[in-house]
């Protein structure tokens, strides 16, 4: 049965960038804040109602200098003031409310564009992690993320607010004195004209300026981590490092510089409108006022609203625009993510696997990570429910490729896989990987305590059961013996215990899941003759009536299996026992014989 889904995974993502590019669009942005219309409306009527209350000063305003003040009335003054603060203070009060309202409906797409984008990269092949920076990835789902927050969080709220502002000025104005208010939208056109050239020009800076930071954040996940930082101690490349880091540092700086400067000619431009506006509007009134036909007042009032609920709002819109436009380089970029094809789960009526007996066969399997290069040819095998088996070969020949291929993190590009007789491409991904436990030479454990690692594989697991598993994989005793015992953190990846120690525990792990069928993929190849005895000890314990897939270069580990397989170059060459293969006097033969050489005949497996 041919298949082409690991053919298709590992050619899309072997490049550092993923290849889709989608332009990131208003439409679909927009649908993020669907989910909070309820409170969006909260905020609008906020919107709405404050953008009235706010014209209260300016009628205020003109009434004292053209009623109050002229007939010495302070009652009418003191009602006037009076009117201004109460609607001054209703103001704020509505302020506080939109802003609670604002607030939850902003960081709630924040939460569920991290929780999407998160998720996503969780369904994603294991190809595209093997072929994209870790950097990157940390890249977008932190700093991306975090740069579109203002965007999210407060710009369809000043849309709206700034709309609701401008539209509801321009009606009172026109309805006040249609001639100063002609006056006062006349250089509004000229506000807007610079828009699109500078929004095309900040999107290409914003681009650019992205690529760099997630070299930044690439360069500081590879330098920083405790592999990274110890192999440039131990080739004194700090100097190097940092000339480097300095270079990317210098690219990102010079391009912030560009985008600052396409703002502030851009605001400079905007503020001189600001200035022309209310010049017009006193000329015009002044005149108007001298010839008798308005009153002081009135020009006053212009004045106040043009300037901070007209050509405010509407530099401030400009303002949005061209930030929405930049956040569009942003929004693409998380959305070239998302877009991209994540692990193909299963068809449709898949089966769920129950508790399998365990029975592995290959049939006629080929592989290639990259259309340049066959990893698997014509892969043929069975292992029987109960039984271990063994890959040996020498490194590159398809050990681990195999092992890949059993709980499709890969999938072939032709044969099939079967377990009990089931398709690996008809059962559910998680039944199937709940079947398998897989234990290998790098164990990765969380910077949590030893306890909460241990219940990665049963998070309702009892404390005894986390003893037993413990106890079964030979590392209880040292745990117990700890200050804090199960509650010791481990540090980073596990780095505050000895990789026999990590080993262990992994193994414990994977006691605790109880699978039916293990992956041991070099599980005891960079460990001491001490650590491997006891690890050899607790892995006959996990490895006792569950099928077993063992990967070891050290082939005194993998004698006493029930089958070997031997791989050279991509294709099953022998099988057979250890004794058999010996006797065969082919390639095993030849590996074990220069592996032992130099050792007495007394002590060879």
């Amino acid at each position: 049965m041919m298949s082409g889904h690991g053919l298709m995974w590992s050619n899309m993502y072997q490049s550092d960038k993923p290849k889709i590019r989608r332009r990131a669009d208003l439409k679909r942005i927009g649908a993020l804040f669907s989910p909070y219309w309820r409170q969006e409306a909260l905020v609008l009527f906020c919107i709405v109602l404050g953008a009235i209350i706010g014209l209260v000063p300016g009628f205020m305003t003109a009434r004292i200098i053209d009623s109050a003040i002229p007939h010495r009335n302070l009652r009418e003054l003191g009602i006037d003031v009076g009117i201004i603060l109460a609607a001054a203070m209703a103001a704020n009060l509505i302020g506080v409310v939109q802003g609670y309202w604002n607030s939850v409906v902003g960081e709630g797409i924040m939460r569920d564009i991290r929780t999407r984008l998160v998720n996503h990269l969780h369904r994603m092949p294991v190809s595209f992690f093997t072929g994209t920076k870790t950097g990157e990835i940390m890249n977008r789902v932190s700093n991306d993320v975090d740069n579109i927050d203002n965007v999210v969080t407060g710009t369809l709220t000043s849309i709206v607010t700034n709309v609701v502002m401008i539209l509801t000025t321009l009606i009172a104005m026109f309805v006040w004195d249609w001639r100063l208010a002609l006056l006062s939208v006349a250089i509004v056109p000229l506000m807007i004209l610079p828009l699109s050239p500078v929004g095309r020009r900040m999107y290409t800076i914003r681009k650019h300026t992205r690529e760099k930071r997630d070299e930044i954040e690439s360069i500081t996940q590879e330098t920083l981590s405790i592999s990274g930082i110890t192999l440039i101690k131990s080739f004194a490349r700090e100097d190097y490092e940092r000339k480097r880091f300095f270079d990317v540092g210098t690219s990102l700086m010079n391009l912030e510089i560009n985008l600052a400067m396409v703002g502030r000619w851009f605001i400079a431009s905007v503020t001189a409108m600001v200035v022309i506006g209310p010049a017009l509007v006193w000329f015009g009134g002044g005149w108007m006022t001298i010839m008798g036909s308005l009153q002081v007042g009135v020009i006053v009032a212009f004045v106040q609203f043009i300037q901070g609920r007209l050509y405010g709002p509407a530099a401030s819109l400009a303002g949005i625009q061209v930030q929405i436009v930049s956040a569009l380089a942003v929004f693409e970029r998380i959305f070239d993510y998302l877009d991209m094809k994540p692990e193909e789960y299963e068809p449709k009526g898949a089966v769920v696997l129950d508790r399998v007996r365990g029975e592995l066969e290959f049939h006629h399997v080929d592989f290639s990570y990259d259309s340049s290069r066959t990893s698997l040819h014509d892969v043929s095998l069975q292992i029987e429910p109960g039984q271990v088996a063994a890959l040996v070969g020498a490194s590159g020949a398809g050990k681990t490729t195999i092992a890949q291929l059993v709980p499709r993190f890969y999938d072939p590009t032709a044969g099939s896989i079967t377990i009990d007789g089931h398709d690996l491409h008809s059962v559910t991904l998680e039944s199937l990987r709940r079947q398998i436990g897989i234990v290998t030479q790098e164990t990765y454990l969380f910077h949590d305590t030893i306890g909460n690692n241990l219940r990665y594989a049963k998070p309702e697991a009892s404390q005894s059961e986390i003893e037993a598993a413990a106890q079964a994989a030979n590392i209880h005793e040292f745990v117990a013996g700890l200050p804090e015992g199960y509650a010791t953190m481990v540090g980073e990846r596990g780095h505050k215990l000895s990789g026999g120690e990590r080993q262990r525990l992994a193994i414990a792990r994977v006691l605790l899941k109880d699978p039916r069928i293990l992956i041991l993929d070099e599980a005891t190849s960079q460990l001491d003759s001490h650590n491997e005895a006891a690890i050899q000890s607790a892995l006959e314990r996990l490895m006792r009536n569950r099928t077993s897939l063992v990967i070891a270069h050290r082939l005194s580990t993998v004698a006493a299996a029930d089958v070997i397989f031997v791989l050279e170059r991509g294709r099953i060459v022998e099988r057979g026992t250890h004794p058999q293969l010996l006797a065969a006097s082919g390639v095993y033969a030849r590996l074990y014989r220069t592996q032992f050489r130099d050792q007495p005949a007394d002590v060879l497996p």
